[in-house]
């Protein structure tokens, strides 16, 4: 068969350890083959953050608005023991955090279902949209390593030179401090994000922050939603029989626990990325959950929504075989193509990220899966593939169907 047809490159962000293997396994296996496919590369792998100060990050970034869509493969944001391990010049901030900066959007996340792969929340039925806000927050984070006894303050100098000041703490001794911050403008996009994703899938919205406790900085993201809501929305919602209603962050987790599901969850940016993982490794497994940050202006990036596998790259590095799951970082590429063809109206480049969406599940239930699905699979005797066999095992179920 010949090769479809791209007018207009996606932008492609290579990552980092076992992700970044997979990433070329999927490419070669599973995309090449079958699309005359057009990419703008660019490496975020850690190393060449590294050489390049960064500035890859923002290059990518500012190609994603340029060609309005985006594949990333799952990065690591270092830590101190990184810093050591790969000779960092400084320990380099999140590049997922930089990325949403730069195109203030807002990330939706949902797991991947899959028969024979049952959430282990019985009660859950129908997926959990979690939206996660994505700018600010811990995510462009200053901080400082106070050595020892004096007074912290936050400083607000206005631009006509008005203070306002307040004592954070006065040490006694060695701590640490750190300030964050956010933007109305970019909370009134994330609020706007969410009520119009409800509407489109027809999902009520549940938003939820800890404003009893951060009186001013939550309470402020908890007044713009609820006055974006009353002002646009409340008549829309009403029309399409569903609702949206803010509550605690810990009341939220509690009535999530007991839910069926079928709703948009509101998060901030750190409490989205921490209870993303929670809800797909309760569907099933965090390499089974759909990543994209959709932008103000309509610019889309696809992602994993997990990290790089650094257990599984060890092995990998030492000639171990490993059995990687792959799902999400093939959704992440099916996402973006489908969107591709969407925006340049090339069908059959839609139908092929349809089809080899199909594949991927009809691999996983015919019983032929990776380790961590084999693990809680209701499917009897399953067939555990390694990394690669997975990867082959797909292309095999998808040249079926092409």
């Amino acid at each position: 068969m010949d090769k479809i047809k791209m007018t207009i490159p996606l932008v492609e962000m290579d990552g980092d350890e076992m992700t970044r293997i997979l990433w070329k396994m999927i490419k070669e296996e599973l995309l090449l083959p079958f699309i005359d496919l057009k990419t703008e590369y660019y490496d975020l792998g850690l190393e060449h953050r590294n050489e390049t100060d960064d500035q890859v990050t923002m290059d990518s970034a500012e190609a994603t608005k340029k060609y309005g869509v985006a594949v990333k493969c799952a990065t690591i944001t270092p830590n101190a023991a990184r810093m050591t391990e790969y000779n960092l010049k400084e320990m380099w901030k999140s590049p997922n955090g930089t990325i949403r900066a730069a195109l203030d959007g807002t990330v939706f996340r949902a797991p991947i279902i899959v028969k024979g792969i049952e959430p282990c929340v019985k009660n859950w039925k129908k997926p959990i949209t979690l939206a996660r806000h994505a700018y600010g927050d811990v995510y462009k984070n200053v901080e400082i390593r106070v050595p020892g006894a004096g007074k912290a303050e936050l400083v607000f100098t206005g631009e006509d030179g008005t203070e306002i000041r307040e004592t954070i703490h006065t040490f006694q001794g060695s701590g640490v401090i750190q300030g964050v911050h956010n933007l109305d403008k970019s909370i009134a996009s994330f609020a706007r994000a969410c009520f119009n994703y409800g509407l489109d899938t027809k999902q009520s919205v549940w938003f939820a922050t800890k404003d009893t406790i951060s009186k001013k900085y939550d309470h402020q993201f908890k007044d713009i939603f609820q006055e974006i809501f009353e002002a646009e929305y409340a008549d829309k919602f009403k029309e399409a029989g569903i609702e949206y209603f803010y509550t605690l962050i810990d009341d939220a987790v509690a009535r999530v626990m007991k839910a069926e599901g079928g709703f948009i969850w509101a998060c901030k940016n750190y409490d989205g990325d921490v209870m993303s993982d929670m809800v797909s490794s309760a569907f099933g497994s965090l390499a089974m959950m759909t990543s994209v940050l959709v932008s103000p202006s309509g610019v889309y990036e696809y992602e994993a929504a997990h990290g790089t596998v650094q257990r599984h790259y060890y092995k990998h590095l030492k000639g171990e075989e490993t059995s990687t799951n792959s799902v999400a970082t093939i959704f992440a590429w099916t996402g973006a193509l489908r969107k591709r063809g969407e925006l340049d109206q090339i069908p059959e480049l839609m139908a092929f990220a349809d089809k080899l969406e199909q594949a991927t599940l009809a691999t996983i239930e015919g019983g032929r899966m990776t380790k961590d699905l084999a693990l809680i699979t209701s499917i009897e005797q399953p067939v555990v593939l390694n990394s690669q066999e997975f990867i082959a095992a797909i292309r095999e179920t998808l040249e079926q169907s092409l």
